[in-house]
């Protein structure tokens, strides 16, 4: 795992340095942190906007001799609210992700390929230009159940609305050294794992029926937008938490990936790539004791539109 988060960071830092001019002015609209364009004069104290995103493929079959599903349908939609408040040297930044998707087959019927939500509040006081002190909050879940299919016939039940929920506090230090590129640094942490289900609970790092787990320790989270080219954007998020109390050398990681080329006005084509590291989140092993580095890709054309 520590070979995984150094690729990953070392990835990230060169992402995050290869830019020039251009991208250093690039408005982060979908991003957590508050970017004035230059040309607005109205000095508004409130900014509201998001995204919303819907990528579908359909395919079809019928007496193909190759073989194959005779019917398949997949659909994925992304939203991102965001609502930024901006006076003298005080900001709160409040930012919505979901992300839903299915898919169908004739063969296998409807499954879930993609449901989870982040709730992010951040206030920051100014203490120079490029650093502020700042409260975080955060919380991560799901809407639906989930399901693991080990073969074509077999379903393990893994995840439910709020099994597991995911609620960090954190006061710390926001950096700024230009303008779509936030580092929030704090040694001191408090994160619960919440349990709804308790049939859950051992999976995820809990004692059998037991409904919340506490920690606590050091967590830092990378933001970043760019302009990879003239239609293409990116949105990036990392976060890496580690729990003071118990192995602390094996980092939890959450990375978040979103490319988007701009096709037409409201079409375009995304990926989105995400990586999840949980030390806890025993789900990956042939007898479900062991962790994993989770891994998931989507790529869709589709509708993207600015809210």
């Amino acid at each position: 795992m520590k070979s995984v988060l150094l690729i990953i960071a070392l990835a990230f830092a060169v992402l995050c340095t290869a830019q020039d001019q251009t991208i250093q002015n690039l408005q982060t609209e979908a991003g957590k942190t508050i970017t004035k364009d230059t040309s607005d004069t109205t000095h508004k104290i409130w900014k509201f906007g998001g995204v919303f995103s819907l990528n579908v493929a359909q395919g079809s079959l019928s007496n193909w001799a190759a073989g194959g599903d005779k019917f398949s349908l997949a659909a994925n939609t992304f939203l991102n609210a965001y609502a930024y408040y901006k006076k003298d040297r005080h900001s709160w930044d409040n930012n919505f992700d979901y992300y839903l998707g299915y898919v169908k087959t004739t063969s296998t019927g409807t499954r879930k390929n993609d449901d989870r939500f982040e709730l992010y509040s951040k206030y920051g006081y100014a203490l120079n230009p490029k650093w502020n002190l700042s409260g975080l909050f955060d919380l991560r879940s799901q809407f639906f159940k989930g399901y693991n299919y080990p073969d074509a016939t077999t379903k393990v039940y893994t995840s439910n609305f709020f099994a597991p929920a995911y609620l960090l506090l954190s006061p710390g230090f926001d950096y700024h050294p230009v303008s779509n590129l936030s580092i929030f640094l704090s040694p001191a942490t408090a994160r619960w794992t919440f349990m709804k289900d308790t049939l859950l609970s051992t999976s995820y790092g809990l004692e059998a029926g037991e409904k919340d787990r506490f920690e606590f320790g050091a967590y830092v989270t990378i933001n970043y937008t760019a302009n990879l080219g003239k239609v293409v954007t990116y949105k990036g998020k990392l976060d890496l938490f580690s729990n003071y109390k118990h192995k602390p050398q094996n980092v939890d990681l959450y990375f978040t990936n979103l490319f988007a080329a701009k096709l037409s006005k409201a079409i375009s084509a995304t990926w989105n790539f995400t990586l999840i590291y949980d030390d806890d989140v025993k789900l990956f092993g042939d007898n479900h004791d062991s962790p994993g580095l989770q891994l998931q890709s989507l790529i869709g054309i589709g509708i993207l539109v600015k809210l």
